[in-house]
């Protein structure tokens, strides 16, 4: 009888080893307490059984009769075909069935080429999931064309936001000057702060070459405040706002005969101040005063307390500007002219509690401007019309109730 450590085959290569012992560490503790066996039998396709010595015992297998004794002899019996009826029976096995007397050991032999490439690429089974160790090829293609995709869609988003903006500021925007405090950036529209800004001319949409010639000097005396009248609410948005300057310009030019709007700034329901004349051209009243018209009609209607801040901020602008004098007086339109009603009663009412207004004009006190040499009606527009051959009935009657 041959010994069971007997082989016929080599031993397990190196190779194999290595690779089974790098997969896993608990292998690797295996092979060290557990040493391969130097062969395997022949047949076993990959499976070595082992007996106890201090028992020996041959592996016997009963298949289609075939049996294997201890003399290794091999008896071959007929099959017996037949009905089995069991019942009531346990551990019964039909079929095949072969049996090892003595302790069993059981190899795995694996392809050590297969789990080393795993191994090297990071494919194994423990970092399964795991990013790769180092990219390939195309990975890194792949990452460089999405780069500069994304590179080349910032830039050009960029781009267009940046014309965009300044195709909508203009040339005009950067190089225009700001008459209106420092406290801002010159390419924003200006404002005197408290939320209310300024609307220039072109904003508002003014003609082009729409304009007055008498310049006016500085620093001013007189504030006149007026009002639209025409039984007109007041204007409650910027787009709302800019399309009554507009039909005030065009009604001073065609119906009027003016060269351009009457009054220098206009003071909105919505808390905006509009360039009328400005600060530097004379209005259609008195050639040396600044006129400030309130958009509405204050007879039926009050102002608003956004209008008065304003009006406000404006003329504490126009001071500290010089456009204005330390000591310059605040009067209404009606104390200029008596036959107007204009800026209206509710306005009026507001207008002489405020500290910079004068009473000039009114009863027992001398008429606005008499220290300064001005007439006692204060009308460049009818001195205008009369020197020019202009008489509209219509209009003297509208200018005599509704005054702006």
């Amino acid at each position: 009888m041959e010994n069971a450590n007997a082989s016929t085959t080599g031993p397990v290569p190196d190779s194999v080893a290595n690779a089974l012992m790098s997969i896993h560490p608990r292998y690797n503790s295996f092979h060290q307490h557990n040493a391969f066996p130097a062969a395997a039998p022949v047949g076993s396709l990959g499976a070595r059984y082992e007996q106890n010595a201090d028992s020996p015992g041959m592996a016997t297998n009963h298949q289609n009769g075939l049996s294997t004794g201890n003399g290794g002899n091999t008896t071959v019996q007929p099959a017996a075909t037949s009905v089995i009826n069991l019942s009531n029976s346990s551990d019964v096995v039909i079929g095949p069935m072969t049996q090892y007397q003595g302790s069993v050991t059981i190899y795995q032999y694996m392809d050590a080429t297969v789990e080393a490439s795993r191994i090297a690429t990071g494919r194994n089974n423990q970092n399964r999931g795991l990013p790769s160790a180092e990219p390939s090829t195309l990975r890194q293609e792949r990452y460089f064309i999405y780069g500069a995709l994304i590179f080349f869609a910032i830039v050009g988003f960029s781009t267009a936001i940046y014309f965009i903006v300044n195709q909508v500021r203009g040339p005009a925007d950067i190089d225009r000057e700001i008459l209106f405090d420092t406290n801002y950036h010159r390419r924003t529209m200006p404002n005197l702060g408290n939320s209310h800004m300024i609307i220039e001319r072109r904003n508002w949409g003014s003609q082009v070459d729409a304009h007055a010639s008498i310049q006016l000097e500085h620093p001013v005396q007189y504030v006149i405040v007026t009002h639209i009248g025409l039984r007109s609410k007041n204007c409650t948005g910027m787009h709302e706002c800019a399309n009554r300057m507009r039909m005030l310009q065009d009604a001073a030019i065609g119906e009027r005969n003016l060269p351009d709007i009457p009054s220098n700034f206009y003071l909105g329901g919505d808390g905006n101040v509009y360039v009328g004349r400005g600060w530097d051209i004379a209005n259609s009243y008195h050639n040396r005063t600044l006129s400030v018209c309130f958009i509405g009609d204050f007879q039926t209607y009050e102002p608003k307390e956004s209008q008065f801040s304003a009006l406000h901020h404006l003329l504490t602008y126009g001071v500290i500007q010089r456009k204005l004098a330390n000591d310059y007086k605040l009067v209404a339109r009606r104390q200029t002219k008596p036959t107007t009603a204009s800026p209206g009663d509710m306005l009026y009412a507001r207008l002489i509690r405020l500290s910079r207004w004068n009473p000039c004009g009114t009863q027992a006190y001398a008429h606005c401007g008499a220290e300064l040499g001005f007439p006692s009606v204060w009308d460049d527009e009818h001195e205008f019309n009369e020197r020019n051959g202009i008489h509209n009935p219509l209009l003297i009657h509208r200018k005599s109730t509704e005054e702006e």
